[in-house]
C-alpha cells in the first residue's frame, strides 16, 4: 500500500453519532489537524449536531457519504445494527470500515448467538471480495496495564502462555476474550455451561452466567467465567496469565499489574497514575486505539487490530453458545470455521 504524504488529510466518516461517538471518538478526530470529519446518522437531526459541535459536513444518506470519498469509515453503530450498516457501506464502495465491538450483536453485546458469527463472517467475506481493509476497536489491548504487561513479556521472555483464568463482567466480555487472544492466541477447543439464573447486570440487563473451560492452539489451558452479576463497584475483569517462566495478574480498567517473575524471582506490582478515575483510564484507552488506527492510515500500513480479530471473538461465542446447547466441547475450527465457502 502506498504511504500518504503527511500532507494528504484524512477524511473520516463517522457512521453513528450517539453517546460512545461523542464521548471517545468526535473529540479525539476534531483535534486531529490532518482530519476532515463527515458525519451520517439515521435520525439526521444528530449527524447535524454531531457536525456543528465537533466540525466537518453531515450527510442525510451513506450514498451521500460515500460520494465525500472517505479515507475510512468509523461503524460506530449500536451492535444491533452493524451488519446491516456495514453491508451496505461495503456494497457502495468504502475503502476501509473501523468497527466497534463486538462485531456483531443483533440482540445486544450479553446475548451474543451463533447467527452473529454467521453475519459477522459474511459481512468480512464481502469486505474482502470487494477490496475493503476492515479493523476493530479492541481499546482494551491500550490501557496502560495492558501494554506494560506485553512490554514485560517481550522484554523479560516469559515464554508460552501455559494457563489463562479469567472471571469478566459482560460489559468487558468481548474485550477479554480478545485479550485473550492477545496474549495467548487463538482458542482451539471450548466445553462451556450455562448458569441456571438469569442475573441482572448494569449496563447489560439481564443475562445468564457463563463458564467455560478452553485449550488454545499454542496448547496452553483455560478457564473463562463470564457474568452480568458482578457488583459495578468491583474489578469488572480479572485475568490471570501464567507463563513459563512468569506470570501476570490484570485488573480491571485501572487495576494494579502484578508480576511473577520466576527466573527473576521476584513478586512485583505496577500501580498506574491514580488521580484519574477508571473511566479517565477508559476513555484514555479509546484515544490511544484511535490514535495508533489513525497512524496505520498515515503510514499506509495495516491496522493494529484487523477486522478478523472481530470474527475471531464472535467464533468463541458462537462456540460457547453451541457446547453449552449440546452438551458436548466444540473444535472452533471445525464447527465456526473463520472463512465461508
Amino acid at each position: 500500500m502506498k504511504t500518504k504524504s503527511p500532507s494528504t488529510p484524512l477524511r473520516i466518516a463517522v457512521v453513528g453519532t450517539g453517546g460512545v461517538a461523542r464521548r471517545n471518538y468526535l473529540p479525539f478526530l476534531a483535534a486531529q489537524p490532518d482530519v476532515a470529519l463527515a458525519c451520517y446518522n439515521r435520525t439526521p437531526e444528530k449527524a447535524v449536531e454531531a457536525a456543528r459541535d465537533f466540525g466537518g459536513e453531515a450527510f442525510p444518506t451513506l450514498e451521500a457519504l460515500m460520494a465525500w470519498k472517505p479515507t475510512a469509515v468509523l461503524v460506530l453503530t449500536a451492535e444491533t445494527c452493524r451488519d446491516e450498516i456495514g453491508t451496505a457501506l461495503l456494497k457502495l464502495g468504502a475503502p476501509r470500515l473501523f468497527f466497534e465491538k463486538p462485531l456483531v450483536a443483533v440482540h445486544g453485546q450479553a446475548r451474543v448467538e451463533e447467527a452473529d458469527f454467521l453475519k459477522g463472517r459474511a459481512l468480512l467475506d464481502l469486505a474482502a471480495a470487494r477490496g475493503c481493509e476492515t479493523a476493530m476497536v479492541f481499546n482494551y489491548r491500550f490501557f496502560a496495564q495492558s501494554r506494560a504487561a506485553r512490554e514485560i513479556v517481550r522484554r523479560r521472555n516469559f515464554g508460552r502462555v501455559i494457563n489463562i483464568a479469567a472471571q469478566v463482567h459482560y460489559a468487558c466480555w468481548s474485550h477479554c476474550i480478545d485479550l485473550i487472544h492477545h496474549f495467548a492466541g487463538d482458542i482451539r477447543e471450548i466445553a462451556a455451561l450455562g448458569g441456571p439464573v438469569a442475573r441482572e447486570g448494569d449496563h447489560v440487563g439481564l443475562a445468564h452466567d457463563v463458564t467455560a473451560a478452553f485449550l488454545t492452539a499454542d496448547g496452553a489451558a483455560g478457564t473463562i467465567l463470564g457474568t452480568a452479576g458482578m457488583k459495578w463497584q468491583h474489578p469488572l475483569y480479572e485475568l490471570v496469565l501464567t507463563f513459563e517462566r512468569g506470570r501476570l495478574h490484570l485488573r480491571d480498567l485501572d487495576g494494579t499489574l502484578e508480576i511473577l517473575d520466576a527466573a527473576g524471582q521476584q513478586h512485583e506490582t505496577v500501580s498506574f497514575v491514580r488521580d484519574t478515575s477508571r473511566w479517565a483510564n477508559y476513555d484514555e484507552s479509546f484515544r490511544q486505539a484511535l490514535g495508533a488506527y489513525l497512524q496505520s492510515l498515515r503510514d499506509g500500513t495495516a491496522p493494529p487490530v484487523p477486522g478478523i480479530d472481530g470474527l475471531r471473538e464472535l467464533q468463541v461465542e458462537a462456540a460457547l453458545k453451541r457446547s453449552i446447547r449440546e452438551r458436548r466441547p466444540v473444535v472452533l475450527a471445525e464447527d465456526f470455521p473463520l472463512t465461508g465457502g
